[in-house]
């Protein structure tokens, strides 16, 4: 078995879309309150991935796997909008003040998500390689399942509030090819499993903070 496949099977026990949280997202069962917290905290996560990324790009000794993350890192902080601000495009539409996201105190949860996201990237940039696997090879589905959640239950339908869900779908499909490349080449399985499921596991975690708020079960 190639290690990509051995790290979607670990990603696919923690896969996003089986939480209960997107789960209730796509059957329209949030409240808009509880959608406008999620993003408010989830900006943390978007506000911290540019610094993530960079970090493992600078420790990082091998100068092709250099270049994908710099490309990577490009694309979300220069092509177009950079990605915090298509964030917070996304709040404002969902009726959230910008001064209130950054004023915003984060969970335990969506600490600890951004905290293992550091900590695996200044552990080695192999397992930060790991983790942004982790994260982008699951957006893709996951954004067309919010746009979709957010149109059909919620009447959202204008391209600035969708377009950072529509620029993910985009963008991190070609992403995580390329990093799963990076990671067949430089990674060994053993440390490859390890990081990927801790980084999984602290995405699943936040969405379990978000339940915690809004008094869904996540078990």
């Amino acid at each position: 078995m190639q290690l990509i496949q051995r790290l979607n099977e670990v990603i696919s026990e923690f896969h996003l879309l089986k939480h209960p949280f997107y789960q209730a997202w796509s059957r329209g069962e949030l409240s808009r309150d509880l959608l406008q917290s999620y993003g408010k905290q989830y900006y943390q996560q978007v506000a911290s991935f540019p610094r993530f990324i960079s970090r493992v790009h600078t420790g990082c000794p091998v100068i092709a796997a250099r270049k994908v993350l710099l490309e990577n890192l490009v694309d979300e902080e220069i092509h177009g909008t950079d990605h915090p601000a298509l964030w917070m495009q996304f709040v404002e539409g969902m009726g959230v003040n910008q001064m209130d996201v950054l004023k915003e105190a984060a969970l335990p949860e969506t600490m600890a998500m951004v905290d293992t996201y550091y900590e695996l990237a200044e552990s080695h940039w192999t397992e930060g390689l790991c983790a942004l696997y982790a994260y982008e090879c699951q957006v893709p589905e996951v954004s067309a399942s919010k746009i979709a959640g957010l149109k059909q239950f919620y009447g959202v339908e204008d391209e600035k509030t969708l377009e950072f869900f529509a620029a993910h779908q985009q963008y991190d499909v070609e992403h995580s090819k390329r990093v799963a490349e990076l990671i067949e080449c430089y990674v060994e399985p053993e440390q490859a499993e390890h990081a990927t499921r801790k980084a999984a596991q602290a995405l699943w975690g936040f969405l379990n903070g978000m339940c915690r708020v809004g008094n869904i079960c996540c078990h």
